[in-house]
């Protein structure tokens, strides 16, 4: 890039971004501590609870009919908005285990997570694999430790089941003076002051008030009970000696997370965490990407405009019947209507009507840098893992599929119904929604999901979207694997189902994990392979 200017303008605007996804297990409070994001960054007024009361909000960022029904988030949504003097960049996950595919590829987008713990359960199944993912990607991960309002179990017991069950070090920054009801506030380990903390609002609508307090001074005593401030000095001691320090590199590097003790709903120990956020988490840095000639690095400042298609999401705004791809910039600026090349196609593509997303409003963009999350309109020319770029010439790494768990044959009600129906499971498998597989002489077509609710959520929008009423019918199989090696010469001694994926690739469908294994075992000139 010749022109320094718009080098400097790159720098500036990379230093800025925070972009990040928040991961935890279904109910722990990720979409609540999201719309409080938007709360303190003063882009709502106030925050609605995701399970709206009759008459009460509903979650801003919970966009689809179904998630604002159910109260869990289905899809991820990318939103932008600023924070004090941070450009954030927010992917709200999936929560709900059977959207670990669509977590997964969020993930890719994010520089940093937020893993977000109930105080009361501690690490749950889904963390622990959001998590594994988050290491397999080499993710730095902070750590929120959640309705501390409410009964809980003893912080230091939560900080060593981080420990012991993620296999990672933890350090706490603050620490929590009592719990439920007898929740003073927090303790800010650097600056040893309590934070304490009122509710001001109804379901913490409105922003917290927040008083500072010294730890050693009279008044912060007046605050708890004699025992409570025995366990505090006792905990804090503790700390001092057998507690990890926070060092930033090692946090960079994925080997300690940082400890916040909160409550999202009630806006306790909300904004002390997000201010530390901004100041420890990432800005935008090098991706790895493939080239003939080997790995290269692109730098977000030196390397001219790239990004890559991580979600693909159809019909979010029913007055627009459109595909929205969205991408994450990795290097240079972009701009509207700029022409690149889809290095998948070999293609020059116009990026037209760009914007960026808080739930379904839309926002027209002009530039964005790396870090942002763009959405731009698909004429069916994306596919997920798709890499964009000014010159070509390289693509970014991959993003896998995972083995699905559950398959099924699906057909509309009504036979005269069958273009929309295809138009729309064509749109669905697409977004991978669901995956699409066919069978061995390609007469027969099945769907196949990472879980159930996968298919719930095609049969909804088949009928919200396309109004096609459909017909499900599961097959008796519970795992699946894609077969390397000739599948002519592959002879199971189990009854499989013989199946393709939309790369022809084959994927043998099998009974139970005991018939996986024994296959496995049986024919060692074959190899299973759980994600591809």
């Amino acid at each position: 890039m010749a022109d320094q200017t718009l080098t400097n303008e790159i720098k500036n605007a990379v230093a800025k971004r925070r972009t990040f996804a928040i991961i935890s297990h279904p109910d722990a409070g990720k979409t609540t501590l999201t719309e409080k994001l938007l709360l303190y960054s003063g882009m709502i007024q106030t925050a609605g609870m995701v399970r709206g009361r009759k008459g009460g909000k509903v979650a801003v960022s919970d966009w689809m009919g179904m998630e604002q029904e159910r109260g869990i988030s289905i899809t991820a949504s990318a939103m932008q908005f600023p924070y004090k003097n941070a450009i954030i960049n927010v992917l709200d996950t999936p929560g709900h285990q059977d959207f670990s595919e669509d977590t997964y590829r969020t993930l890719t987008a994010a520089d940093c997570a937020i893993m977000v713990i109930d105080a009361a359960k501690g690490v749950e199944t889904q963390t622990r694999k959001l998590f594994e993912v988050c290491r397999l990607r080499g993710i730095p991960v902070m750590t929120f430790m959640n309705k501390m309002d409410l009964p809980g179990r003893d912080p230091l017991e939560l900080m060593e089941e981080v420990e012991q069950v993620l296999g990672i070090h933890s350090s706490a920054i603050n620490w929590p003076v009592g719990s439920g009801r007898e929740f003073v506030g927090v303790v800010e380990r650097a600056t040893q002051q309590l934070i304490l903390f009122e509710k001001k609002s109804v379901g913490g609508a409105a922003k917290a008030a927040v008083e500072r307090v010294p730890l050693d001074s009279p008044e912060a005593k007046a605050h708890m009970t004699d025992e409570l401030w025995k366990k505090l000095r006792h905990d804090m001691e503790l700390l001092e000696v057998a507690g990890n320090p926070f060092d930033r590199e090692e946090f960079l590097k994925g080997k300690v997370t940082p400890v916040f003790f909160a409550s999202a709903l009630t806006n306790f120990g909300v904004e002390p965490f997000f201010d530390a956020f901004v100041d420890m988490a990432p800005a935008p840095g090098p991706r790895p990407a493939d080239t003939p000639q080997g790995e290269i690095m692109i730098d977000p400042v030196e390397n001219d405009f790239s990004a890559y298609v991580f979600k693909l999401q159809a019909n979010m705004n029913p007055k627009h019947r459109d595909s929205t791809a969205f991408m994450r910039v990795c290097s240079g600026r972009f701009e509207r209507d700029v022409v690149v090349k889809n290095v998948r196609l070999n293609k020059d593509l116009r990026l037209s009507q760009p914007h960026t997303m808080l739930a379904a409003d839309r926002n027209t963009l002009n530039f964005a840098y790396p870090g942002d999350i763009v959405g731009v309109i698909n004429p069916g020319v994306f596919a997920i893992g798709d890499t964009i770029s000014l010159k070509g010439g390289f693509t970014f790494k991959p993003l896998p599929s995972f083995q699905p768990e559950i398959f099924a044959r699906v057909r509309p009600k009504n036979v005269e119904k069958r273009k929309p129906f295809d138009k729309g499971v064509e749109q669905m498998t697409a977004e991978g929604t669901v995956q699409m597989l066919s069978s061995w002489d390609g007469l027969e077509f099945f769907v196949a999901a990472v879980g159930r609710l996968q298919f719930d959520v095609l049969q909804y929008r088949l009928k919200a979207e396309y109004g096609v009423e459909t017909v499900l019918e599961t097959l008796p199989f519970q795992c699946s694997a894609w077969l390397i090696g000739d599948p002519d010469t592959f002879d199971p001694p189990v009854t499989i189902l013989k199946t393709k994926d939309r790369q022809n690739r084959p994927v043998i469908l099998f009974r139970t994990s005991w018939d996986k294994d024994y296959t496995a075992k049986k024919c060692p000139d074959h190899q299973f392979l759980d994600m591809a």
